[in-house]
């Protein structure tokens, strides 16, 4: 007997499809035509994000550099239905092979890669989900001269990367400070020059913003970006009279703000300050420099006052903050370089089993987390070679 034929709804299979994964989606190119033309449209790239951000399909990434390899690698953690994070693959980049680049932003699941050699100027926006990978052009705003005077060092103090809802575009801005010394004795002048550079995806170009005379602090922790608008911690006046302030920048309206932090803080020089967004807000977490018993408190501003959003208190053996997790959980580098994860709720400190490495500097271990995305960038695809599949040693998360 044959079974009556039935057709599915297109709107059905769409919603399907977009709630898959890349890898599966990029393999489902081959089914037809229509599929692939499919995938490639602003709608259902958009839909297909915003399912993963609603599910909270979260990816972290953790970054290390190897200092007897001479080479990043950036871990993709998978996590398990039991909360164990496992690494997943590593990835050693193909446009920084000899560098540990600094990453200042993920933003619809787009990460911007900046090098982090003295005078490199090597940026590259990387969609980890799709492996694709764009190189950005060199910066085209013209250095200053002075008589007399050679630039001798450009240095990238932060940077961050977000998207202006207004002209629907991905933005990357940088600070350069650039130093001079006499052209005849080589004596380095006293005096930096800063300059802003901003680079929109959509005109593939680079144009320079007024700058505004501050050096900010770039966050150890991910994420300082919220509706268009970057955050980041600055110092004010000089010693004794230092205030710590957070200035801001709209990638809509391309302008700068400053706004102060309370006195809560403490004194700076003993005081870790952090400024991110957590939860819908740009907040301030808070910790000591010194020692390795650690407290962190929270701070939010609403209407220009500041709350205490929680506390944690006396975390022992932990360094420094690596980033919020779900359920406000907060994940920490210990003293033995290993990544550990504190539950607020039950004060549970949890060593998830994946070492740093002793020969990984510790200033370069960092964590980031994205959401999967078909958002393309017009670059090209990575080559396969550079993911290691086969882990040195043992394939245990111990890389």
């Amino acid at each position: 007997m044959q079974m009556p034929g039935f057709a599915v709804p297109e709107a059905l299979v769409t919603e399907i499809l977009s709630k898959l994964p890349v890898k599966s989606l990029i393999r489902f190119n081959c089914v037809c035509k229509y599929w692939c033309s499919s995938f490639q449209t602003p709608r259902f790239i958009s839909k297909h994000y915003h399912n993963n951000l609603k599910s909270n399909n979260l990816n972290p990434v953790l970054k290390r550099f190897d200092g007897n390899a001479n080479l990043a690698y950036f871990s993709q953690l998978s996590v398990e239905k039991d909360e164990n994070f496992l690494v997943k693959q590593n990835i050693s980049l193909p446009f920084f092979m000899h560098d540990s680049p600094f990453v200042w932003g993920a933003r619809h699941g787009l990460f911007c890669l900046h090098s982090s050699c003295m005078n490199g100027e090597e940026v590259a926006i990387w969609n980890p989900s799709t492996r694709e990978c764009k190189i950005l052009p060199p910066s085209s705003v013209q250095r200053p001269t002075y008589p007399g005077l050679t630039c001798d060092l450009v240095m990238f103090d932060c940077g961050a990367f977000e998207f202006d809802f207004k002209t629907d575009d991905y933005k990357f801005i940088r600070f350069v400070t650039l130093c001079f010394v006499d052209s005849e004795c080589g004596i380095e002048s006293p005096d930096d020059v800063s300059q802003v550079e901003l680079y929109s995806l959509k005109c593939d170009s680079w144009k320079e913003i007024p700058s505004p005379n501050y050096r900010p602090f770039d966050s150890d922790l991910s994420n300082n970006c919220l509706d268009g608008i970057c955050s980041w911690k600055i110092i004010i006046g000089n010693s004794p009279y230092e205030k710590v302030m957070i200035l801001s920048f709209d990638m809509a309206n391309e302008k700068f703000s400053v706004s102060p932090i309370l006195e809560f803080v403490g004194f700076f020089l003993k005081t870790n300050i952090e400024v991110l967004v957590f939860n819908g807000s740009v907040d301030v977490l808070v910790y000591p420099v010194e020692g390795i018993d650690k407290s962190f408190d929270l701070w939010v501003i609403n209407g220009g006052v500041w709350t205490k959003q929680f506390s944690i208190e006396s975390i022992p053996g932990v360094v420094n903050p690596l980033g919020f997790w779900k359920n406000d959980e907060l994940f920490l580098l210990n003293t033995n370089y290993e990544v550990v994860l504190f539950d607020p709720s039950t004060h549970e400190l949890k060593v998830l089993g994946i070492n740093t490495y002793l020969d990984h500097h510790r200033e370069y271990v960092s964590l980031f987390f994205y959401v999967e995305s078909l958002v393309p960038i017009n670059g090209i695809q990575e080559h396969k070679d550079h993911i290691i599949r086969q882990l040195v040693g043992n394939a245990s998360n111990k890389y």
